[in-house]
């Protein structure tokens, strides 16, 4: 009876075999049949066709989401993009990696036809990323990026149980947008923007950028630590407020005026910033726009998250409407643009009109030597919010210098160094420039006094000089007089 279950198994596992290898060579023959004779789109109407069959009785719906949207990119695909390039399980086989050349990081995505299985909320989703190849010279739509244009048609499957059909559309796509341009900003290579006066026709070319790759923190900055703490908490308190600025009806925005003396770290303070909030800067010579119109051109291309910069605002620009050379015209790559200065008036809507809420989580940045050269239209709140002065070095922005630059926080000099720097009047700048001339540490410092009194030597020469000239140009003034016959009490001699 063994020997007889044993060769019953083996005729049953041969007759199993063979309809499994038949089934096989119909299916190779059915496959090799529509490939070669059945005409390309008669096969995909047919797939498609059978795959919808199949769906139509089962419980999961699939989302579609291709790479464009007619000639314009899709949000969510490169949201989709972004944010699956986090969520690769260990399973997979193939994933594709880059990195441009200007950029710090690499960038991870999906390979082809690759699948990530995602959890939100409790609920499953299943993600396969599709490459289709196409033929360019069938079914062209030039309004159709999605079109046979392209050698190729990328999109993203979302499958899910149909019963998730909101919960996808109003909270789990919401989410990975949000997530999706939080890590875009968080990988993102600090960029600095300058105008390209050629291009200004073109809102896309007119900033060309470069990386920004300085090094100045809070941590490196020479400035008093109650004052770093108060423009830390400052941003800090901007970039979290969206709601609440949308609620009383302002544009997400905000104003800073930097204002000392050459040499006290007001572009060091605009990098520092820049580095901590990752944001972007414009750097806007407004002598180099023509007029009004080209100034709202450049806030329009200016991307959110994003510091403009206006340098030396009190001597950039004539903030007076003088309309006196608007008549000019000059021609750029044939176009004609009028010519105008940038007025006052213009400025002030640039900033906080109408035009400033055309972006979000945007900061503008004034800088200046000669505060009381500025129109005071300019410094109410609104437009340049908080007012930042840049002062001289002091014995705490001291300090931090030689612990950047000698990497020393105490030393037998400091005293004497604290007491010079209080009545020297120097710059951080200044500071700096001594703390690199040596490398030996008591050399350095040694210098660093040696400068000090003389720069206090100097003061003092320059305010006798002073006096000298005042009182010379007293008596000056006593000798005019009397020759004019104008004595102490106003009346001519001999009266």
């Amino acid at each position: 009876m063994s020997s007889s279950s044993a060769e019953s198994k083996m005729a049953l596992a041969k007759t199993v075999l063979s309809t499994v290898g038949s089934v096989a060579a119909t299916a190779m023959l059915v496959r090799t049949i529509a490939h070669d004779y059945i005409p390309r789109e008669l096969h995909d109407y047919l797939f498609y066709g059978l795959k919808n069959m199949f769906t139509m009785f089962s419980n999961q719906l699939t989302m579609v989401i291709d790479e464009f949207d007619g000639l314009v990119n899709n949000e969510i695909y490169e949201a989709a993009e972004i944010y699956l390039g986090n969520k690769l399980s260990p399973n997979i086989h193939r994933l594709k990696i880059s990195k441009p050349e200007k950029e710090k990081n690499f960038n991870i995505t999906m390979e082809r036809n690759e699948e990530v299985t995602d959890v939100y909320n409790g609920q499953t989703f299943k993600w396969i990323w599709l490459c289709r190849q196409t033929e360019s010279k069938h079914l062209y739509n030039p309004r159709d990026m999605n079109s046979t244009l392209k050698s190729e048609i990328r999109s993203f499957e979302l499958t899910f149980h149909k019963k998730n059909k909101d919960l996808v559309l109003n909270s789990y796509l919401p989410y990975i947008m949000k997530e999706a341009k939080l890590q875009k900003h968080e990988n993102k290579t600090i960029k600095i923007h300058t105008v390209d006066c050629e291009r200004m026709h073109s809102l896309h070319e007119m900033w060309t950028a470069v990386n920004l790759d300085h090094p100045a923190t809070f941590e490196t900055i020479a400035m008093e630590s109650d004052q770093k703490d108060m423009i830390l908490k400052d941003l800090e308190r901007f970039v979290t407020r969206k709601d609440h600025y949308r609620k009383v009806g302002k544009a997400w925005k905000r104003g800073y005026l930097l204002y000392g003396p050459p040499g006290t770290g007001k572009s060091s303070l605009i990098a520092a910033m820049a580095n901590y909030l990752n944001f972007d800067i414009y750097d806007l010579e407004l002598s180099a726009v023509w007029g009004n119109s080209g100034l709202r051109k450049l806030l329009v291309a200016t991307a959110n998250k994003s510091i403009l910069v206006v340098e030396d605002i009190d001597c950039t620009i004539d903030l007076q409407d003088n309309l006196a050379h608007r008549g000019a015209v000059r021609s750029i790559n044939g176009f004609r643009q009028e010519q105008g200065m940038v007025t006052l008036s213009g400025l002030l809507n640039f900033i906080d009109g109408l035009w400033s809420s055309c972006g979000d989580e945007r900061i503008i940045i004034f800088t200046t030597n000669h505060i009381e050269k500025i129109d005071p239209a300019l410094l109410r709140p609104g437009r340049m919010d908080v007012h930042i002065h840049m002062a001289y070095c002091t014995p705490c922005g001291f300090k931090l210098l030689a612990s950047n630059y000698l990497g020393i926080k105490d030393h037998k000099l400091f005293k004497e160094i604290e007491e010079l720097i209080d009545i020297a009047y120097v710059t951080p700048a200044e500071v700096a420039e001594q703390l690199l001339k040596e490398d030996e540490v008591e050399y350095s410092l040694k210098g660093l006094i040696n400068f000090l009194h003389k720069k206090i030597k100097e003061k003092e020469e320059e305010k006798t000089k002073k006096v000298e000239i005042t009182q010379v140009e007293s008596v000056d003034e006593e000798e005019e007089n009397e020759e004019n016959g104008i004595k102490e009490n106003g009346l001519p001699n001999g009266a």
